[in-house]
């Protein structure tokens, strides 16, 4: 049975690292929900490829009517971030040790959520200082996997192990 998987995302995200890991969530029988600021609301991808019509806003939903979260990268994370809301939402994946798997620049809304701490993780390159900052524990490669259930991977070079690893996580 196909499990739910929430993605939260707003403008200026990184197109295919949103495009391609849905598609293999969704090849694979998974329901990907994206959760943004408000229901309806359209938002582009930073590159112009993708276009994204919001599912839920975040006043809609609750982190227990869903499986796992996943964390687009692009600029959407840094705006996410600073919303109290959104960092709730995370908090609440990684307190109850659901999968959470993010890319690129995904990790900056993780580390507003004081989630990383002890957390094997990698990201982009430019984030790396920002997760050996708050604790986490840096690993450059293409894909991490921590034993929280914490996937996470670097660039959208990545992506076919990244979605290879996110799909068999949800199995």
């Amino acid at each position: 049975m196909g499990k739910k998987v929430a993605t939260v995302i707003t403008k200026l995200f990184e197109d295919v690292e949103f495009t391609s890991p849905k598609e293999a969530l969704t090849k694979a029988g998974h329901e990907v929900v994206t959760i943004g600021f408000e229901a309806g609301e359209t938002v582009e991808g930073k590159k112009g490829e993708a276009s994204v019509t919001v599912d839920k806003g975040i006043d809609d939903v609750k982190p227990e009517d869903f499986d796992a979260l996943y964390i687009p990268g692009g600029f959407s994370p840094d705006q996410l971030r600073k919303d109290e809301r959104f960092l709730t939402f995370v908090k609440a994946f990684a307190n109850d040790q659901k999968p959470i798997f993010s890319i690129c620049h995904g990790p900056q809304l993780l580390i507003n959520a004081e989630v990383v701490k002890g957390k094997k993780l990698t990201s982009v390159k430019q984030v790396a200082i920002d997760l050996k900052n708050a604790g986490a524990d840096f690993i450059d490669a293409e894909v991490v996997t921590d034993d929280s259930g914490m996937i996470s991977s670097r660039t959208p070079d990545d992506l076919p192990a990244f979605n290879k690893a996110i799909v068999a996580a949800l199995d």
